[in-house]
């Protein structure tokens, strides 16, 4: 809630007083030196048959009015040219400002698109103009996500509800295939409910940044995974340099992990091959997670990463998860200032690089002076 201010005087307002102000301080000093410079060829008096005129006062007399006259001509002048530039300069504020309030108001399609040469004031509509578009792709994907996250949750729970209706109406009715269907939908709605939330904490940045060695990762998550891979008939080559990085070991982790589950599961079964391979680089360290399978076309590929989306024909089995896999990939790379570069091989698959800044050397220990 925004704090009570009093009112005060507009910007365009203060603008012209300066403005004002500055013309009628010139103005004085202009006059006061004119007046100083005839002083100097003046003599005080002079005489007359009528005695000793003065003639600085006379001068004065004379001077005075025109100079008050001036001023009072400099200081309309100061404030209508002050006015009018300060609505010429503001008016490109003035335009920002619309764009604010609508922006303010949930309409965030609309543009500035500031003519003009650069400046301060269309660096700033720029910025903000950049920021109006990155904020209305934000909405839109958060829209989207909430939509599908909600048909996504909603979807077990109809199914749950259809079976608990179906064993009403029908007392007689094997009961254990019930609670083995209606432990696979919950199941899998926990998964989905675990997915989101590790999506939001990676969205938020909300963790502790310590040392990681992504190599140790994905020894880990080669070990957590090798008995699907085995079950899949799919070989796990994991290869490559100690890869220290900065970052929450528990979502470079399922980083990693989501990595090669992916792979295996998405994999030729009974002769899919798996290869994780990490990597130091100057200033930043990769992983490469590549597999084989179908081929995969390039706009397919490209919408893999966003939340929900499957490839129609890569899904079919029973670990196809919730869609959140390399969702869940992106944003923990993101919150880790890296990049995700995700293509299809050319003989089937996918290739997947990640790359995230390296650690800094740590600090060598300050000798005490003896």
């Amino acid at each position: 809630m925004r704090a009570p201010r009093t009112p005060g005087l507009s910007v365009r307002l203060k603008f012209a007083l300066s403005y004002a102000g500055f013309v009628m301080l010139a103005g004085v000093l202009m006059l006061a030196t004119v007046w100083v410079y005839l002083l100097r060829g003046l003599p005080s008096a002079a005489s007359s048959p009528n005695g000793l005129v003065p003639i600085r006062t006379i001068v004065l007399h004379a001077y005075a009015p025109a100079a008050a006259g001036v001023l009072a001509l400099l200081l309309v002048f100061g404030l209508l040219g002050g006015w009018l530039l300060a609505g010429r300069m503001l008016a490109p504020l003035t335009r920002i400002t619309d764009a604010t309030s609508m922006a303010a108001n949930g309409s965030l399609s609309h543009r500035i698109e500031l003519e003009g040469r650069e400046d301060e004031f269309r660096e700033l509509a720029d910025a903000f103009d950049t920021m109006l578009a990155r904020l209305e792709a934000h909405v839109t994907e958060q829209r989207r996500f909430a939509a599908n996250a909600s048909h996504e949750l909603r979807t077990p729970l109809a199914i749950t509800k259809a079976l608990l209706e179906v064993a009403f109406n029908d007392p007689a009715r094997d009961s254990g295939e019930l609670f083995r269907r209606l432990n696979n939908v919950n199941a899998r709605a926990i998964d989905l409910t675990e997915a989101l939330l590790l999506l939001s904490r990676a969205d938020q940045r909300s963790f502790t940044r310590e040392p990681v060695d992504l190599s140790l990762n994905v020894e880990e998550a080669v070990e957590t995974l090798l008995p699907m891979a085995e079950k899949h008939g799919v070989t796990i080559e994991a290869s490559g340099d100690i890869t220290p990085t900065i970052g929450s070991r528990a979502l470079l982790l399922q980083m990693t992990v989501n990595l090669i589950h992916n792979a295996i599961v998405h994999n030729l079964p009974g002769r899919g091959i798996v290869r994780a391979t990490t990597g130091i680089h100057p200033g930043s360290v990769t992983l490469t997670v590549e597999n084989t399978g179908e081929i995969l076309s390039a706009q397919l590929v490209s919408t893999l990463t966003e939340p929900f989306q499957r490839g129609t024909e890569r899904i079919r089995h029973d670990h196809a998860g919730v869609g959140l896999g390399l969702a869940i990939v992106k944003s923990i790379v993101e919150a880790h200032d890296g990049t995700l570069t995700i293509a299809p091989r050319p003989g089937g698959g996918l290739h997947v690089t990640v790359r995230l800044p390296t650690a800094p050397p740590p600090a060598r220990p300050v000798k005490p002076i003896t």
